[in-house]
């Protein structure tokens, strides 16, 4: 990338020889040997060969040479050192000079201008005290003195006091960092900062051999050391300046010997990586973020040249003229080399040019000047200077360019530096480059980096899983030469380095080339290392773009495998990360993964749609976007678990998901993942699959129950709402064993509809269909009629079928259930049940309803006239016989029935033997008028003999023995009352308590019963106790 465009003459032919240089707004001042003062006008828009105009000539201005100009805003005046002396010219008019007197054997100046913030004020404001900053515009004017600094300074416009401070040396180059901190230097090789705030100095420690960042001088050989002296005789009778530039308020770049050095406020390095360059240069400058520097004549390859700079090509292999080498202050990479003078390709070579004062204007985004002198003096008074401009390029272009070179953290660097002001896109920018980065970094397994950015700028998760295999991302794989398309960029993906080769970056240093070209020769004995080695270790680290070709040996396929694996573990922290708060952003809206299945599959969108969907946060998202993301996030989880962790399976399909089953049943039938796969269908309410599926691995069983009941508890958790497919599927398990089918309708984690459940019963088998009644009646306590009557009828049925099929054991059984079911439950309609029972049988069931609807009397009619059946009639007249109730007289009426029988019953004396049992066994329940009413004539007294004493004989033996128990009980309580009165205790002095052992004497004491102890009152808790426990 080149930031900034070809240089332009903005002025030539210039006969004096320029000492100084300095820009202010729209015109540049250029300050001479002789002492004159040049003041041009400069027009961007002026498309001539030469757009600086001279606004006027400032003849001998100052006596001797103009070493160096500037200006001071605050007084608007330029800043003049001459004879050693710093001078302020008020501008426009240049009058009156004010000498600045202190600064007498002044070498070198530096400004700056800064808000700063004075001590708070405190006021109050009510009952908060709050402390308010002062802001105020200050300039300061740092004047470097023989061996001492002078300090001017300007606060809002006001001149302040001068300050003075020792130095233990004389500073000859100075540049401010910030309003406290100078950085200056003594020699090319001696540099120190400077302090405002404590006037401390501190000297800048040398470096320990630090990593370059280009190729050295050291790289040369022995060899390389011929030709010496015609680079040499460049520097004959010229004395080297210290160069120093300020990078940042915290950082400032220093020339030591052939490196470049950055050193923080404290005077340490800040950086491990310094800048090398061919040659000590011979001037620096910096418009930010790119350094300038010039390098001497002879001092940079040809190799080294940017493509498009347009030089000419040489038989020589070095620039035989000087080089302006244009390097960023963030990757430490040469960006742009420019030979000077440029030449056309196939023209003459010009004669030899010095460059000097590169000067950046103030303002943002400034250009730089430059001016070139001919060595050859005759060429130099003909032709004169010529002032070079070099202008950055925008902002956004170079960004650009960097994004379409892959060098993503050098854009991302570049951003960085640049306010959001100048840029009104930045935000977005960082963004897009960031996701590029990430993706650059993913390429380089990086992973762990990449992902942790995905989820910084809420990547679309489809983007990041598309970097993944088909095998996990399925449709949405992407290949790798198409993974910056997809995330908004236009580079090609830079190729792969070959097997055993050193990582090197898409962009070298352009001083780096296949061959290692020897080097100029250098007066600076360095420590020779291999150029390769420098740019390796400058680059292996921190280049985005590097990637490692795949191997086809057995270890890099290992190495690879890893990777895969890593990557995976990777993206499943990321997916882990997005589902809780996907599942936390849809659940706000109403919407949970029990919804799954009624919203769009995944498989229904396009994958060009799924990409398409937003990098934003999830609170930016509509509902269906997030549905979107949330199948994403749990169908390649659930794909992630599969390949690297399948025990977690199990556990994400329990739970509610988002999960595309298309995407992931055929794997898992293929792993014979079934627990899983069912687990994934009950889930997604997929509830016919699942059953089928159950019903096929049923198959593989041989015991019936490790057949069946997977399905019966499948069905049994199965809800009212899916009663059609419990129906449909339990047939086929009722045929297999209806006891274990069963199982699927009393199960009680679910309640189902009993209706339909006994309707659907009643289909497969009646007898199922009374089982289940009786489950309902019995274990769930169900009382509603319809039910009651359902099972008495089935039972009646089933008795009746029964008999006509000759089924004995079956209608035994049945018979016998209903006569139970009638006799020990109310809740039936026995009208309704009365008249669906034959006439000419089941009579027993007839009695039970008959005595259901208070007909006792024929009830016992059937008891007695049908079934012959004494005993049971009798047992029946004790179950109703109630006293003083409707039932009272029902031993009567059983007696009635014995001794008055219908025209259709037996023969009376057939009867008369059990009338006569009941007479004799339950005699007080019978009224004795009215049975010896219903005697024969012929029945014999000794026949009822006991009877009739019984009869007579109850009212006076009651009367009687009331009253003598009642005498008996008096007399016995009187008894008892004498006695009680009539005991005594004596205690004497000698008497002793038997609980303590002391003599009671006059205490209080308690008498025990019922053997007259005596003892302390306050023993007798104790005793008593005591005289208990013997007793028991």
């Amino acid at each position: 990338m080149a930031p900034f465009a070809s240089p332009g003459i903005v002025l030539s032919g210039f006969k004096e020889r320029a000492e100084s240089l300095t820009v202010q707004g729209n015109r540049f001042y250029i300050g001479t040997a002789t002492g004159n003062l040049h003041v041009y006008a400069y027009d961007e828009s002026n498309e001539s060969e030469q757009p600086a105009t001279l606004v006027e000539t400032r003849k001998g201005l100052s006596r001797r040479a103009i070493d160096q100009l500037g200006f001071v805003k605050d007084v608007n005046s330029l800043v003049v050192l001459s004879e050693s002396l710093v001078t302020l010219y008020p501008l426009p008019t240049f009058a009156p000079p004010t000498p600045l007197t202190k600064t007498k054997g002044a070498l070198s100046f530096a400004s700056f201008t800064g808000v700063a913030y004075s001590d708070p004020e405190q006021s109050t404001d009510g009952d908060f005290v709050k402390a308010k900053a002062v802001p105020a515009v200050v300039t300061y004017l740092a004047v470097g003195c023989k061996r001492k600094m002078v300090i001017y300074s300007w606060k809002d416009g006001e001149p302040q006091e001068v300050q003075e401070a020792v130095l233990p040396h004389s500073p000859r180059a100075m540049v401010f960092l910030s309003l406290d901190d100078i950085c200056f230097g003594y020699s090319p090789t001696e540099y120190a900062m400077f302090s405002l705030k404590t006037s401390i100095t501190t000297e800048l420690a040398n470096p320990v051999s630090p990593t370059t960042s280009g190729a050295g001088i050291g790289s040369m050989g022995m060899g390389a050391l011929s030709g010496l002296g015609g680079y040499m005789s460049l520097g004959l009778g010229v004395k080297a300046k210290p160069c120093v530039v300020a990078i940042n308020e915290k950082e400032a770049l220093v020339a030591k010997d052939n490196s470049g050095i950055f050193v923080g406020e404290e005077g340490k390095q800040t950086r491990s990586i310094n800048i090398d360059w061919p040659a000590p240069p011979e001037d620096l400058g910096f418009v930010k973020p790119y350094v300038f520097s010039v390098m001497p004549a002879g001092s940079v390859p040809i190799s080294q040249l940017d493509s498009s700079s347009g030089s000419s090509t040489s038989t020589t292999t070095f620039i035989p003229s000087p080089v302006l080498e244009i390097r960023s202050s963030i990757s430490l990479q040469s960006v742009q080399t420019h030979p000077f003078p440029p030449t056309i390709v196939g023209s003459q070579p010009v004669v030899n040019h010095t460059v000097r004062l590169l000067t950046a204007s103030p303002s943002a985004k400034s250009p730089l000047f430059l001016v070139t002198t001919p060595t050859d003096r005759a060429t130099a008074t003909t032709t004169g200077s010529s002032i070079w401009q070099f202008r950055m390029k925008p902002w956004s272009k170079q960004i650009d360019e960097l994004v379409e070179e892959g060098s993503y953290a050098d854009a991302l660097a570049l951003l960085d530096s640049i306010d959001s002001a100048v840029l009104t896109d930045k935000d977005s920018r960082v963004r897009r480059v960031r996701a590029l980065h990430a993706v650059s970094q993913f390429r380089v397994a990086h992973f762990d980096d990449a992902i942790n950015t995905f989820l910084d700028l809420d990547i679309n998760p489809a983007k990041v899983v598309a970097l993944y295999p088909e095998s996990l991302a399925g449709r949405l794989s992407v290949p790798q030469d198409e993974w910056i398309h997809l995330f908004g960029g236009t580079a090609k993906p830079p190729p792969a380095s070959p097997p055993g080769e050193d990582v090197k970056g898409e962009r070298q240093d352009a001083s780096t080339s296949a061959g290692t070209p020897p080097r100029a020769p250098s007066p600076i004995r360095a420590v020779p290392r291999t150029v390769l080695d420098n740019v390796i270790t400058a680059t292996t680290n921190d280049d985005d773009s590097a990637s490692i070709a795949p191997s086809v040996s057995g270890r890099a396929r290992g190495k690879r495998k890893d990777n895969f694996h890593l990557s995976v573990e990777t993206l499943m922290r990321y997916l882990s990360d997005r589902r809780p708060k996907v599942r936390g952003a849809l659940e706000a809206l109403g919407i949970t993964s029990e919804q799954a299945h009624r919203m769009p599959f995944l498989s229904a969108t396009a994958a060009e749609e799924l990409f398409r969907l937003p990098d934003a946060p999830l609170s930016a998202l509509t509902p269906e976007q997030l549905v979107h993301f949330a199948q994403i996030v749990d169908t390649v989880l659930f794909k992630s678990y599969l390949l690297v962790r399948p025990t977690l399976l199990a556990p994400l399909c329990r739970l509610g998901n988002w999960c595309e089953v298309s995407e992931v049943e055929e794997v898992l039938r293929a792993r014979e993942k079934f627990s899983e796969l069912i687990l994934l269908y009950n889930g997604k309410k997929m509830h016919d699959k699942a059953l089928d599926l159950l019903r096929q691995l049923s198959d593989k069983e041989t015991d019936i129950r490790d057949k069946l009941m997977p399905s019966v508890t499948y069905l049994q958790r199965l809800g009212p709402e899916h009663l059609d497919q419990i129906f449909e599927h339990s047939r086929w398990i009722f045929e297999q064993d209806a006891d274990i089918a069963f199982e699927v309708f009393t199960s009680e984690e679910v309640e189902l509809p009993r209706q339909a459940v006994a309707e659907f019963l009643e289909k497969i088998d009646p007898v199922i269909c009374a089982r289940y009644l009786e489950h309902l009646i019995d274990e769930r306590g169900e009382e509603t009629q319809s039910f009651h009557d359902r099972l008495a009828e089935l039972y009646l049925r089933l008795t009746i079928t029964a008999q006509r099929q000759g089924d004995e054991e079956l209608r035994k059984n049945a018979y016998t259930k209903l006569l139970h079911f009638l006799d020990a439950t109310h809740q039936y309609s026995t009208d309704r049940l009365f008249g669906l029972l034959p006439s000419d049988d089941l009579f027993e069931a007839k009695a039970i309803l008959l005595g259901r609807l208070g007909r006792h009397d024929s009830a016992l009619e059937i008891y007695v006239y049908r079934l012959h059946d004494f005993l049971t009639a009798e047992e029946y007249c004790k179950r109703v016989y109630k006293p003083g109730t409707e039932t009272r007289n029902v031993f009567i009426t059983l007696l009635r029935t014995y001794l008055r029988p219908s025209a259709q019953a037996a023969a009376p004396a057939d009867l008369l033997a059990p009338a006569l049992a009941l007479i004799s066994r339950h005699g007080p329940r019978l009224d004795a008028a009215e049975t010896l009413q219903l005697l024969p004539p012929l029945v014999a007294a000794h026949d009822v003999r006991a009877f009739l004493f019984a009869a007579l004989r109850t009212p006076i033996f009651d009367t009687r023995v009331v009253r003598e128990v009642a005498h008996a009980r008096d007399a016995q309580a009187a008894q008892r009352l004498m006695q009680l009165q009539s005991r005594r205790v004596k205690v004497t002095d000698s008497r002793i308590c038997p609980q303590c052992h002391k003599r009671i004497g006059y205490s209080v004491i308690a008498v025990h019963a019922p053997r007259g102890e005596v003892t302390h009152y306050q023993c007798r808790e104790v005793f008593s106790r005591k005289l208990k426990e013997t007793r028991v």
